[in-house]
């Protein structure tokens, strides 16, 4: 669930904690696609009323999105909170020097323990893909060939335990 994992993820830059966020394109928002896509679509629609380009920045991308809700939970303007935001990294699928490295989950944030059985739910990178963000199939297909590089790795590997 977005909300609870960007709180979780703030809370740990504000302790001085180094985070880096990856697949970010499968974290899932509570309620329907529809209604999601909806209440994106208001948000997208405010924005400075002379001049745009001034105005609030509307992000597609799944990690930007993350970005720009957990910046919502720290104190961004003062120099403590750029600091903390300055420790966070954002990525859409899991790139290189990530991909060999321990991954951890938020149990808060699980979706299996915080939505109840049968109420609608969307994921983040079908969002992003519905209000403009390119890129879903690419990063896609990058997570398909990483996970058959890992279970090579690891048919390898046990092979070589025997």
């Amino acid at each position: 669930m977005l909300g609870r994992l960007a709180s979780v993820v703030a809370k740990q830059l504000l302790h001085g904690q180094k985070v880096v966020c990856v697949r970010t394109e499968k974290i899932c928002l509570s309620g329907g696609f529809i209604r999601q896509k909806m209440k994106y679509e208001r948000f997208r629609r405010k924005r400075h009323l002379t001049n745009p380009k001034k105005g609030p920045y509307h992000y597609k991308a799944p990690s930007k999105i993350l970005w720009r809700t957990i910046r919502g939970m720290v104190p961004h303007k003062t120099g403590r909170g750029a600091l903390a935001l300055g420790r966070l990294q954002t990525f859409e699928g899991c790139p290189a020097p990530f991909d060999k490295v321990k991954k951890l989950v938020v149990p808060e944030a699980l979706k299996v323990l915080r939505l109840q059985h049968g109420h609608k739910y969307c994921e983040l990178g079908e969002l992003s893909t519905a209000v403009g963000w390119k890129y879903g199939e690419t990063v896609e297909a990058l997570e398909k060939a990483r996970i058959e590089r890992g279970a090579s790795f690891w048919e390898s590997k046990k092979a070589a335990m025997k």
